[in-house]
């Protein structure tokens, strides 16, 4: 596979490793039983978009492997009022990819963490791939607007 850059055709592709740390919260059951822990929420909620990346295609990007051998972790966590402990399921997953702003449903997550770019060593955008990265970046960022907008009406 050939990766046009501006003007130039790269026969390597462009390989990155991102990581996502998928949050859970416990619940506590309605009567004595039924109430998750918070590592059993955050395990299930791992599973579910790893399913998820496995069986929906995302536009130019090729999943090349998922590794979910990274342990559980807990952080305490403060919202001004209290504190609770939360605990995330990491992941990491390495991908080939064609342009760079095809990474953008990856990296606005939550849940993203880091990003390691692989192959190539060097990398040259073209002045016309850098402004359609930003245009896509504006156009995210708005539909999160006005997502939250929606959320608070």
């Amino acid at each position: 596979m050939k990766i046009r850059i501006g003007n130039e055709e790269l026969t390597e592709h462009i390989r990155v490793r991102i990581r996502l740390d998928f949050r859970g919260e416990g619940k506590s059951g309605r009567f004595i039983f039924g109430g998750k822990s918070r590592e059993e929420i955050a395990e299930q909620v791992r599973e579910q978009e790893v399913a998820l990346l496995r069986n929906v295609p995302l536009q130019g990007i090729f999943l090349e492997d998922i590794d979910l051998s990274l342990d559980l972790y807990i952080v305490n966590e403060s919202d001004g009022r209290r504190k609770r402990e939360v605990a995330y399921a990491p992941v990491i997953l390495t991908l080939r990819i064609e342009n760079l702003d095809d990474l953008l449903p990856l990296v606005v997550k939550q849940e993203f963490r880091k990003i390691e770019f692989l192959s190539p060593e060097n990398l040259q955008i073209h002045r016309l791939d850098v402004e359609r990265l930003f245009f896509r970046v504006s156009q995210h960022i708005q539909e999160e607007i006005k997502k939250a907008e929606l959320r608070f009406q």
